[in-house]
């Protein structure tokens, strides 16, 4: 069976900047090359898609020589950093970009759902957007009324199905167009981080749906999130993408982990001086009083953070959210919940915090850090810090596998 989506050598590059090279000569020179089906000269000195560095060339490549198969009934989770071309890949697969370089080939009608209202006429009505929306995808009007009652159920939206689509809260724009495309009869449906716009028990419904589309119905989804929780529980394979390249290709618990690999922070790196009060730096010190980023099960752990102050500040706290590698929260050291907060002198000021047994299971996790009090936040680390919690010698023959949970309390048995 010919898979649901072969990617070759596909590539998109854009211009930062101003659209245009500057002069006309190199403009005509781009259009004569075109005109010859002759490659763009100025891609030649095209940058890939490093959003930490400095550009040299007025050229990005968003994608460069992405090539991958997805095959009829997957449901694969797309993951990657902000800017590593997650939405342009979609808009691609969905037809509304066009790639500079490669091809996509295919079979089945693509429904995709890439941001609030995409495809949505604002002066139509609900009702009147569900029949454009199907027209799109070449379903035939006694198709979408089959499917009509079934969608208005879904997003909940009955009320206001003749009203003006313009109307409607971004929440209630989102519960439609999702309605929509997991309801008509696509083969394939792409979805991206949207679905964050909606509440919580809709978010679930959604993903329930589209388990449901993907192992029901045998159809393939194509999925982008930063929850990885979601992306774990929905898909069996991932592609991870770094700054426009497939980094990463398989089942998807071994993306989430290369993904996980390959961001992990064991350090601060630039201390963000324009603020008043900013952190300079963070550790973790073991049981043997040393600096690591690998913690023993049961072991003593010291947390450590520096923070700088331009002024005299008080009262202020100090929270750690520790997280595992699919963004869980496990859970949070605050000092305010201890009845703990401290007033910073000018200068460098030292704050500790002491864990006596870390009950953590053997993996990676991350520390996200914040520093403020009731009424702001002074410095926050959003994408945290990274360590490592490793077994300890002669103590369990045997470790709790993840449905066990996440936790290893010290106990004994008599």
């Amino acid at each position: 069976m010919p898979p649901a989506i072969k990617v070759e050598n596909l590539s998109k590059a854009y211009q930062l900047g101003q659209i245009g090279t500057g002069t006309i000569s190199r403009d005509l020179e781009r259009w004569y090359a075109r005109v010859r089906g002759k490659e763009d000269p100025f891609l030649r000195i095209g940058e890939s898609n490093n959003q930490n560095t400095r550009s040299a060339s007025d050229v990005v490549w968003s994608l460069k020589d992405i090539n991958f198969e997805i095959e009829q009934g997957d449901a694969v989770g797309i993951i990657g950093r902000n800017g590593a071309g997650k939405s342009t890949l979609l808009k691609i697969l969905s037809k509304v970009t066009a790639p500079t370089t490669g091809k996509i080939s295919g079979k089945g009608r693509i429904a995709s759902l890439l941001e609030v209202g995409t495809g949505f006429h604002p002066e139509l009505s609900g009702r009147e957007n569900i029949f454009l929306n199907g027209a799109i995808l070449g379903m035939r009007k006694k198709e979408i009324q089959r499917k009509l009652e079934e969608i208005v159920d879904f997003a909940g939206i009955e009320r206001y199905l003749d009203t003006p689509v313009k109307r409607y809260s971004s929440g209630m724009y989102v519960r439609l167009a999702f309605a929509v495309a997991a309801h008509l009869e696509s083969e394939i449906l792409i979805v991206d981080e949207v679905l964050a716009v909606g509440d919580a028990e809709f978010q679930k419904k959604c993903l329930g749906k589209m388990g449901e589309v993907s192992k029901g119905e045998g159809r393939t989804v194509l999925f982008v999130s930063h929850n990885m929780t979601a992306v774990l529980n929905l898909c069996s394979k991932g592609v991870m993408l770094k700054n426009g390249k497939v980094s990463f290709f398989g089942n998807i618990s071994s993306t989430i982990e290369a993904y996980h690999n390959e961001s992990q922070t064991s350090s601060l790196i630039i201390p963000r001086k324009n603020k008043k009060v900013y952190i300079t730096d963070f550790y973790l010190v073991n049981d043997q009083n040393i600096k690591t980023t690998t913690i023993s099960l049961h072991s003593y752990t010291k947390f450590v953070i520096k923070i700088f102050s331009k002024v005299a500040k008080q009262p202020v706290n100090v929270g750690y959210g520790i997280d595992d590698i699919y963004e869980n929260r496990l859970f949070t050291l605050f000092s305010k919940f201890y009845g703990k907060t401290y007033s910073l002198k000018v200068g460098e000021n030292i704050i500790e915090c002491y864990i006596s047994s870390m009950i953590l299971k053997p993996n990676n996790y991350k520390i996200k850090i914040f520093v403020g009090n009731d009424f702001e936040t002074l410095d926050y680390y959003e994408d945290g810090i990274n360590f490592k919690v490793v077994p300890r010698e002669n103590v369990f023959l045997e470790l709790p596998d993840a449905s066990q949970g996440s936790l290893v309390l010290n106990h004994y048995w008599s």
